[in-house]
């Protein structure tokens, strides 16, 4: 059974292709820049090398065509007819509270994704048009969302409350949502089978550190916390989100030095974390670690700020958790930047966590010493993976195919 995978952004379809039999991708790639000039695709069959094209990009059904293009490829594509995809999986950022696990695509569901536009307005509407395509360039395929916000669902009132007058909550709906929880829930998954224990009884701390970043607890196999709050600004500092900040000085800002509220999203979402704090024209970590070998204090500073904000949130999330089976890096930087790992490491020993530098060094899965009270590990995230294998479920327990 061959099942597309389709992740829409504000001007970009990501997409992959995966054989459900052996769990294998066949083809994956992305289309940008779409609505705009010079939209272009890259597109690696597995085994091939990446290829990169000039496409048709004017809106997500040109995309979605062009996707197909390139699976039916003579030389480089995987299937023989459109008709070999049996099924879509798409990732979705917002359910708000309506949603806590893979579903089925409908019209409720579509209505609830539309209404939850306003919490998500740079990812639900794009997500909703993947969907549209979809639905007119595959008629009758069944289609399942994954949404990025479900996994956080089980979070205690406690932890979700902002300190604001509940009824903010209760007729607004603002309150903490997480975010990457396709992830996180990937990663416990997959640490509960590395640590040979139940779904529903692993402790871990999962850190996932790409360009957007966060940090989930989950104990018992369930999100109990997360650093992601009402939208995902909050938190940790990222590749140019500035994460936790004081409220006020958004004020200060506007009343001050005259900031508009689109130059406040602009500075907050797109000109802070690494980027802001470097000051070396970009946000990319191996850019960062290259100006610190140089001397750069700047970019030293942002490494410094970027690691002790990870190493806070470890701190706190131990306390809740309690008894932590496993700290789990995981995403671009999780996986790939030792460094990293070792400045957020140095100084949690009394918490248990004893990093092994050597073994940190080869990028080893685990990482941490024989005596060390919880393992620090290295898990590859692959949510790709995880929303093919969610949308088989969904329709193995929808009657719709057979297990």
């Amino acid at each position: 059974m061959n099942i597309l995978v389709i992740n829409a952004g504000s001007s970009s379809l990501k997409f992959s292709i995966f054989e459900m039999v052996g769990h294998k991708v066949l083809a994956e790639g992305i289309i940008e820049r779409i609505g705009q000039e010079g939209s272009t695709c890259k597109y690696k069959k597995y085994g091939q090398e990446e290829i990169k094209e000039s496409v048709k990009g004017s809106d997500y059904k040109n995309a979605l065509a062009e996707t197909v293009r390139f699976l039916l490829h003579k030389k480089h594509g995987v299937i023989r007819s459109k008709n070999e995809i049996q099924a879509i999986g798409h990732r979705v950022v917002h359910g708000g509270e309506f949603i806590s696990k893979p579903v089925l695509i409908d019209q409720d569901i579509k209505r609830i994704i539309k209404n939850c536009f306003e919490l998500a307005p740079l990812h639900n509407p794009p997500n909703f048009m993947g969907i549209v395509a979809c639905e007119e360039m595959f008629p009758g395929i069944k289609q399942v969302g994954v949404f990025d916000t479900a996994f956080h669902q089980s979070i205690p009132k406690h932890a979700f409350l902002y300190g604001l007058p509940i009824e903010l909550y209760e007729n607004e709906g603002i309150r903490r949502y997480g975010f990457h929880g396709t992830s996180h829930r990937f990663i416990a998954g997959k640490c509960a089978e590395l640590l040979s224990e139940s779904k529903n009884g692993v402790n871990i701390i999962s850190v996932h550190l790409g360009n957007g970043c966060s940090v989930t607890a989950v104990k018992n196999g369930k999100s109990i916390d997360t650093s992601m709050g009402f939208t995902p600004l909050e938190g940790l500092v990222m590749g140019t989100r500035c994460g936790d900040i004081d409220p006020a000085i958004v004020f200060h800002l506007m009343e001050h030095k005259g900031y508009s509220r689109d130059e406040i999203d602009r500075l907050l979402n797109k000109k802070s974390g690494l980027l802001g704090l470097a000051e070396i024209g970009t946000s990319d970590m191996r850019d960062i670690l290259n100006a610190v070998k140089d001397g750069n204090k700047k970019a030293e500073a942002a490494l410094d700020v970027f690691c002790y904000r990870i190493k806070k949130y470890i701190g706190a999330y131990t306390a809740v958790i309690g008894e932590v089976g496993a700290l789990v890096f995981t995403a671009g930087i999780g996986e790939n930047v030792p460094v990293v790992r070792e400045k957020v490491c140095s100084g949690l020993e009394p918490l248990g966590y004893e990093l092994d530098v050597s073994k940190n060094e080869k990028n080893e899965m685990v990482v941490s010493t024989d005596k060390s009270v919880s393992k620090i590990m290295v898990i590859p995230t692959h949510e790709d993976l995880k929303i093919a294998q969610d949308t088989l479920y969904v329709l193995q327990e929808s009657g719709f195919i057979s297990r």
